[in-house]
């Protein structure tokens, strides 16, 4: 049996339960084998809603990615589903890492998503002064830490106390292999059909990649650099992820081992 994670995070109906909610809403049904996936935005979403949506033959082929988009929904559970799951999986992702990923793709890449940010201080600062060091000091701030999926903590996303399986983004092949043997679920890599990835850039060697304006790394990755996620954090950066995202690491620290060794251990070793 799963049990629910915030079912008894609050004593009024499940209805209206917010935690409860905001987590059902993120886990989605693969119908044919009773199982529900909990997507994070930034570990590897696009990639496994796209595979999710085939599964569920509602895309014939990965050229109509662009559906999922519009769908983040379609697939979300309802209260039977949860109760009636037999398999469930989520896959997360070093929090350092996955916090660089959102800046470099939401804020440098000049979406929606800086514009809701910058909503996020009443319209008081200008989008070309989110440097990432202001971003993450920022991220002090509750209501601008869950103020949008890319950045809100992971284990608001986990809809169940445990998961059947818990995968890593940095061992994907792993997680590919695994739910090919546990439910017949191919996973269709979309990475190539979207531009959120940051990977396959050169190294970017500017001192203090962190204080650049978001313009300037914008030309930079238009150029085809990016800086490397470690030379992103200096120690009171480090100190301030390793506060605010304390559950993240802790969470992934337990559950996942067969990774690579992730970020968060280089970077905690500095401090």
């Amino acid at each position: 049996m799963h049990y629910m994670k915030y079912a008894t995070a609050s004593l009024k109906s499940i209805h209206v339960n917010t935690k409860h909610r905001f987590a059902q809403q993120h886990a989605l049904n693969l119908y044919r084998k009773d199982a529900l996936y909990s997507f994070i935005p930034k570990n590897a979403c696009s990639t496994m809603r796209l595979s999710v949506a085939m599964a569920n033959g509602f895309i014939k082929n990965k050229r109509d990615y662009n559906w999922i988009h519009q769908n983040n929904g379609t697939f979300s559970a309802e209260l039977r589903d949860l109760v009636r799951c037999e398999y469930a999986f989520v896959i997360l992702r070093d929090p350092f890492s996955r916090l660089v990923s959102a800046y470099l793709d939401k804020i440098v890449g000049r979406g929606l998503d800086l514009w809701s940010y910058v909503d996020l201080h009443d319209r008081s600062i200008k989008p070309e002064a989110v440097t990432f060091e202001f971003f993450v000091r920022s991220l002090l701030d509750t209501d601008i830490r869950d103020g949008n999926i890319h950045w809100k903590p992971q284990q608001d996303f986990l809809v169940f106390e445990n998961y059947d399986d818990y995968f890593s983004i940095e061992n994907l092949s792993s997680a590919s292999k695994t739910l090919k043997e546990k439910i017949d679920l191919k996973v269709v890599d979309a990475r190539p059909l979207t531009a959120h990835q940051t990977s396959g850039y050169k190294p970017l060697k500017e001192d203090s990649p962190f204080s650049l304006s978001p313009v300037k790394l914008f030309e930079m990755k238009n150029a085809g650099y990016l800086p490397r996620p470690k030379d992103m954090f200096n120690a009171e950066l480090i100190e301030i992820v390793a506060e605010v995202y304390n559950g993240d690491i802790a969470l992934y620290k337990q559950k996942i081992t067969d990774a690579k060794p992730p970020l968060y251990k280089k970077l905690l070793k500095q401090k």
